[in-house]
């Protein structure tokens, strides 16, 4: 017997499948094509990361060349280059090569944007790097000389020479042999290019001359910012770094390949794991609406289903099938995810580069890089999200009594039994406990824990809350058999609406999480461009500075007002970490709030104690309290100074420690200042000050100067903001569709499975019209359910994403807003939708003569 049954079953559910899918295609593509969006988003950050990562690590060693270990200076400033024989002489280093490493770009005007050219100028010593760094070493028109490492081009030993790489080649607009100009430290120098490095990664820009022109003709004398290192054949790595370490002084430190790709992965981390989570989130989305597709057609088909049963299909069977059936569904949406994540990654790398909107990897097309792995675990995520969305529904279909369900078309509950919320709270309860522990990694894996089970909760806790907010409509329907019948259908039927809930629910919510987390973050980051930018005018050198003369000569130009004068530069606490910034400006110390975003207290430093105020994100990567005492590493030394207080700044991820510039000049004995904010006196114009500025400046420094105005300034960092947030953006579009597709198909697919009970109604005398009226009055009513669940339950979640993991993975903190207008407009949108696709869908169905709607089985 068990030999008929299985061609018998195979033949029948097959038949059942193909049937269901042609009956209603709109739910499994709706389902499908959520699958495929949550897969695609996770997918192309995967992989656009991925290319990123590989193209800084590309850039790291293309600078880095292929020394063995490496000093770097903690700040452009460099260390003393007395260091450089003491290193050479130590134990178990064959070779060390002095390198001075500046930032410069090609030409003599301001560059066009505020992150300069993006070349790397290093002057290094030929026979030395022959040694230790041959790859920096390009060939060119002139001859060769040999050195104890090998062959040297004979240009770099000419004062005038420059190597350059093919992308700084391409970028000068030059040929080997002809002159270009570069800038750097606030000095323009002519040169001859000699040559091309032919070991250098094409899009990196690099430019190499020899070290002590470098020195005279860009004002770095008795100054490096870079030993390079070769160990010594046979030595312990681990024994000569530890013995490096104690010869350093203050400003200077080790950096090994490893280090520095922990850098490089640091620099990203938590921006591109919470995008992937992001995704992760769409894709549990679409989870939630292969649930309710997948049990709206259990619903449909469980006479189907007893009728196998009653033949010999076997509940394993009956489990399978509708596995298989959700197996296909993920597997299909899976296959397009792969396939539109590819086109995302592809079309993103090559019109905005490796980003993603987050300006860390400016300059760089990276080349996509695909690999088999992530396409196989990507696939596996949408398999397995709409298996595990298949999974209740197939439980039922499996438990359901053949002879029971074979008359059985409706809600399977009793009208009169309670829903519980225990599941559901026990969930949110969860959800909510879980938002309370701490980063793991720095990343807050608990706080995206705290997400899911919260959506979790909420979806299992419909059927109880569409009860409760139901319940007081009970007599409101009395005057119109249509609401009437609307209100006691839901009422009567909580786990049906519960089914149609849940994708409104899920999609709603996490776009509403997603909402209040943008708008409360970008309302906090414009008030606070307006306190830290309350000026007219803002102007920068892009390279070196103003000296104390030259800063008295602008103050006292036509239509400056009040000044201020800052500088900015990189400063390295860790080389695992990304270099800090420090903020030079002037800081009242009794009341720094006049000079910075001050959060919390301002503690007055001990005599003798240099104060400095750490921003948030500084604070927080560093561990670092109000009260707390900390080497700053620089001129040297090893100044401690004194954490007085904590300062907001959303601009700087990596941190920034501000500092009295008086101390700074102090400690490093830099008077150069670079950036300057002004007030313009009454009838002064923009305009015409800059135009006084620049003829107090000596030529070569005013071609360099770059005038904004601020409200350009707060426009251009808000359109920043808005770029770094264009994939959030995106998905909060991508929910809003998604889930009113996801309205649409549930109703669809509900109201034509109630066809029996419109014949009914017909036969006892309700009109057509009023069928009608009922149908769009339950939409509406679960299209107002879901908006009222979902803003419930997307406000919960945007505070574990503002509380939570803004501060464990940006290290910032904000206030929250509450995007009103959005709220409204999703309010009227799924309102309109419920009601506009059930009536739709009713027409349809009632299109069928009502006595052969009736005598229908199934």
């Amino acid at each position: 017997m068990s030999a008929k049954r299985r061609p018998l079953s195979r033949t029948a559910l097959t038949w059942m499948m193909v049937g269901e899918w042609r009956a209603h295609p709109g739910r499994v593509v709706t389902a499908a094509l959520a699958i495929a969006i949550g897969v695609a988003l996770g997918f192309a950050v995967h992989l656009i990361n991925g290319s990123a990562q590989n193209e800084l690590a590309q850039a790291v060693r293309t600078v880095n060349a292929d020394a063995d270990l490496q000093v770097h200076s903690t700040t452009p400033l460099g260390f003393n280059e007395t260091l450089y024989p003491a290193l050479a002489r130590a134990p178990g280093i064959a070779a060390a090569s002095p390198v001075v490493e500046l930032s410069g770009r090609f030409g003599t005007g301001p560059s066009r944007s505020l992150e300069g050219g993006g070349l790397t100028v290093l002057g290094i010593d030929p026979l030395r790097a022959a040694a230790v760094t041959p790859t920096l070493l390009g060939g060119g028109a002139a001859p060769p000389t040999e050195s104890a490492g090998g062959f040297v081009p004979e240009g770099l030993f000419d004062p005038r020479a420059i190597v350059l790489s093919p992308a700084a080649l391409a970028a000068s607009g030059r040929k080997v042999g002809e002159a270009v100009t570069i800038t750097a430290a606030g000095r323009n120098v002519d040169f001859v290019v000699a040559g091309v490095l032919s070991g250098a990664a094409s899009e990196r820009q690099v430019a190499v001359l020899d070290i002590a022109t470098a020195q005279w003709l860009f004002g770095s004398l008795g100054r490096l910012q870079r030993i390079d290192l070769k160990f010594a054949p046979g030595v312990n790595p681990a024994t000569v770094e530890a013995a490096l370490r104690a010869r350093l002084p203050a400003d200077a430190q080790i950096v090994t390949a490893q280090s520095e790709a922990r850098r490089g992965d640091n620099l990203t981390k938590a921006y591109r794991v919470n995008l992937e989570m992001l995704a992760m989130m769409a894709l549990l989305t679409g989870g939630f609406l292969v649930y309710s597709a997948q049990s709206l057609s259990v619903a449909r088909r469980r006479p189907q289903f007893a009728l196998l049963r009653v033949l010999g299909l076997e509940r394993r069977g009956l489990l399978a099938q509708v596995f298989v059936e959700g197996a296909l569904v993920g597997g299909i949406g899976a296959v397009l995810g792969l396939a539109l994540g590819l086109g995302v990654a592809f079309g993103t790398l090559r019109f905005l580069g490796g980003d993603l909107g987050g300006g860390y990897f400016r300059g760089t097309t990276p080349d996509l890089a695909v690999t088999p792995l992530p396409v196989l675990v990507f696939f596996g995520l949408g398999l397995v999200a709409a298996l595990v969305g298949s999974l209740l529904p197939a439980l039922e279909a499996a438990r359901a009594q053949p002879g029971i369900a074979l008359k059985d078309l409706g809600d399977k509950n009793d009208p009169n039994a309670r829903p519980t919320p225990w599941w559901g709270l026990g969930l949110l309860g969860a959800g909510g406990a879980a938002a309370f522990l701490p980063a793991v990694w720095g990343l807050p894996l608990f706080g995206y824990l705290s997400i899911g089970l919260m959506l979790a909760g909420g979806v299992a806790a419909m059927p109880w809350l569409a009860r409760l907010l139901l319940s007081p409509l009970q007599g409101m329907g009395r005057r119109n058999v249509s609401v009437d019948l609307a209100i006691k259908r839901l009422w009567g039927a909580p786990a049906q609406a519960a089914v149609a809930l849940c994708g409104i629910v899920a999609s709603t919510s996490l776009m509403v999480a997603m909402a209040v987390m943008v708008a409360s973050l970008r309302g906090s980051v414009d008030d606070w461009l307006t306190e830290i930018l309350p000026s007219d005018l803002l102007f920068r050198v892009e390279s070196g500075g103003f000296d104390a003369q030259t800063r008295a000569r602008i103050a006292q130009a036509p239509g400056v007002g009040a000044i201020l004068f800052q500088k900015t530069l990189p400063l390295r606490l860790s080389a695992d970490m990304p270099p800090l910034v420090l903020l030079v400006r002037p800081v009242d110390r009794a009341r720094p709030e006049a000079n910075l975003p001050m959060i919390g207290r301002n503690v007055t430093a001990p005599a003798g104690m240099t104060p400095v105020w750490l921003s948030e994100p500084a604070a927080r990567l560093y561990g670092h309290q109000v009260g707390e005492r900390m080497v700053l590493p620089l001129g040297g030394g090893n100044p401690q100074v004194f954490v007085a207080g904590i300062w907001r700044d959303y601009a700087r991820q990596a941190g920034a420690i501000a500092i009295d510039q008086a101390d700074y000049t102090r400690l490093t004995g830099d008077d150069l200042r670079s950036e300057a904010s002004l007030d313009l006196k009454p009838g002064a114009t923009p305009a015409s000050a800059g135009k006084a500025i620049r003829a107090a400046l000596p030529p070569a420094q005013a071609a360099q100067v770059q005038f904004f105005q601020t409200s350009q300034m707060r426009a251009i960092a808000l359109r920043l903001f808005d770029s770094s947030f264009a994939l959030t953006y995106a998905l909060e579009a991508i929910a809003i569709v998604v889930g009113l597709a996801g309205v649409a198909a549930t109703f669809s697919a509900q109201t034509l499975a109630r066809t029996k009970e419109f014949g009914m109604l017909r036969h006892v005398g309700v009109l057509r019209r009023q069928i009608i009226l009922m149908l769009a009055t339950e939409g509406a009513l679960l299209g107002a359910v879901g908006v009222v669940a979902g803003l419930g339950l997307g406000l919960a979640m945007s505070q574990v994403l503002i509380h939570v993991v803004n501060p464990q993975s940006f290290h910032w903190t904000m206030e929250t807003r509450l995007p009103l207008g959005l709220f409204a407009s999703l309010t009227v949108a799924l309102v309109a939708a419920g009601a506009g696709t059930a009536v739709l869908a009713g027409r349809r169905a009632l299109s069928a003569d009502a006595v052969r709607a009736v005598r229908e089985d199934w």
